[in-house]
């Protein structure tokens, strides 16, 4: 039973109705929810309130205003401080830290509504639910009204994983700034608090990077593209695009405002062939390369024999460092063929002078170079599964996406841990057998997604180097924004409840049960989604 707020006019001690939670239809699934007799009126006379912060919370409330607005034409006024009858006061304040940093309580009654929370994020949160709990009244014709009405609820809810992230692909196919935020709105609403921007890729550089314009003049642009993935067909139109600082910058703060950390993903030492294309002297042949057209792994990655490519890696990385203030920054470390080290001169070189084994040790060595750069900036490195290969660098996390199996040893080791295995949160593979719709490879149904959990084959004590999970959208084969949302929704809705959620009590038929009136919401907002997600 969950304890009563004890604020004066939140609502009568009501019975619960007879059907209960069942009433209430909400992704992800709160932790603790009781559907209570009644309802709370909206009007156009209704006011949001803040209450304690009010600084800190005042775009808390307009954001909710905002959405309100949307949802029922009426342009709330929002104040600070004043009684709650009648309104949505919004709280935050010390005495509500057991809720923890992210956590609210939400009480619903029928002539008021309060969220409490201990920290700003948590407000927001629970505004994020009071956005899904407004409900349409029924009109007497086939016709719907505005949203109006608000059940009376008590929820207490707090999120299971620090770590709740959601990828973007914009190196192989460019979305501009305008989807991008709307991106974020997405994930934001769904209670995820990662964005992981992936910025850099053999077949475009996105980021400018004033000490090396080449990089958008050339590494921004290619000469074709592949379209399918079966046989290799594609054209030869010039693609691509990039974001200025300034536009990264706005992105970043759009995504604070949601309370949305917006992690950068820049590739190295391979995926590199976009930035080898504009300055050849970093590869180990000095080139001449083009953007690649192709996916897959190219085997012209960056050699860490030279100390220009140092050079290199720690000036583009303090510009990124400048735009991004994300604790973490990705610089990748995945698929580095070997080839090309193996023949070079410099590689090889660098391998006898510091005593390296073999090429596993000389990307170990570039990764930790990287790592203690960025540590002396006060970042953190944190790199896909490979980075583990010839030993990882000491304060590195490590983002399991080949299964969980790197990220089991990595927490089994003492390192932090994002776990992303494709096979359970790889969006970019289709969720139609018979492969339909966009997307490739595999099949990835929504259930496959909500089984997901970034703990299991841990013990308790080992868990808890596991900082959450991600699902990622690679797109080769995405190039639209409507291609993003149909694979995007309905399974970030699975992929929200997994990471927020507690494990246990989950039932695939309950959470099946929820799903048509989220995708009713998104259908009001006009975002796509897959329509046959059942099958």
């Amino acid at each position: 039973m969950i304890a009563r707020f004890g604020l004066a006019g939140v609502f009568l001690a009501l019975p619960l109705t007879a059907t209960g939670e069942d009433t209430v239809s909400l992704v992800p699934k709160p932790v603790q929810c009781q559907r209570l007799e009644g309802a709370f009126s909206v009007s156009p006379e209704t006011r949001i309130i803040v209450g304690d912060n009010a600084d800190t919370l005042l775009p808390v409330a307009r954001h909710l205003a905002q959405a309100i607005k949307e949802q029922t034409g009426y342009a709330l006024t929002v104040q600070p401080g004043g009684e709650s009858q009648g309104g949505v006061l919004l709280s935050c304040a010390a005495a509500d830290a057991a809720l923890g940093d992210e956590g609210y309580a939400l009480a619903v009654g029928p002539n008021s509504v309060v969220i409490r929370a201990a920290r700003p994020a948590g407000v927001f949160y629970g505004v994020q639910t009071l956005r899904q709990l407004l409900v349409r009244e029924e009109a007497g014709s086939a016709a719907a009204k505005p949203a109006r009405t608000i059940p009376c609820v008590q929820i207490e809810d707090r999120p299971r994983f620090a770590w709740r992230g959601m990828h973007l692909d914009v190196a192989r196919h460019f979305f501009d700034k305008q989807f991008v935020k709307r991106y974020i709105d997405h994930i934001s609403a769904c209670k995820l608090n990662i964005f992981h921007l992936y910025l850099t890729d053999d077949q475009g550089w996105r980021i400018q990077i004033r000490r090396y314009p080449r990089l958008t003049e050339i590494g921004a642009w290619r000469s074709g593209t592949q379209k399918h993935y079966s046989d290799g067909r594609g054209d030869l139109a010039r693609y691509g695009g990039y974001f200025t600082q300034d536009d990264l910058r706005e992105i970043v703060a759009y995504a604070h405002e949601r309370f949305v950390t917006v992690v950068p993903g820049i590739s190295m030492p391979g995926h590199s062939q976009a930035a080898l294309a504009a300055y050849p002297e970093l590869s180990s042949t000095g080139g001449p390369f083009e953007v690649w057209t192709d996916w897959g792994i190219s085997k012209e990655v960056m050699d860490p024999g030279k100390e220009e490519v140092f050079e290199f890696v720690e000036n583009v990385l303090s510009e990124v460092i400048d735009v991004f203030p994300s604790r973490w920054i990705h610089t990748g470390g995945d698929e580095v063929p070997r080839d090309r080290w193996k023949a070079s001169p410099y590689a090889q070189a660098r391998i006898r002078q510091e005593g390296l084994k073999d090429e596993d040790g000389l990307q170990s060595y570039f990764t930790k170079r990287v790592e203690r750069f960025l540590n002396s900036k006060g970042r953190a490195l944190i790199g896909w599964d490979e980075i583990l290969e010839g030993g990882l660098a000491p304060n590195a996390v490590v983002m399991s996406w080949r299964g969980t199996k790197g990220g089991i040893e990595a927490a089994r080791a003492g390192h932090h841990v994002v776990m992303t295995p494709n096979q359970e949160t790889y969006f970019n593979y289709m969720q139609h057998k018979d492969r339909r719709g966009p997307g490739h490879a595999a099949h990835l149904p929504l259930l496959a997604v909500y089984h997901f959990d970034p703990t299991r084959g841990l013990s308790p004590e080992e868990a808890k180097y596991v900082l959450g999970g991600q699902a990622c959208l690679w797109t080769e084969y995405v190039p639209a924004p409507a291609d993003v949302e149909y694979l995007l929704f309905p399974r970030l809705l699975a992929m929200a409840e997994v990471l927020w959620s507690p494990l246990e009590g989950r039932s695939d038929s309950e959470f099946v049960r929820r799903v048509p009136a989220q995708l009713e919401k998104l259908k009001e907002t006009g975002t796509g989604y897959c329509p046959d997600w059942r099958e």
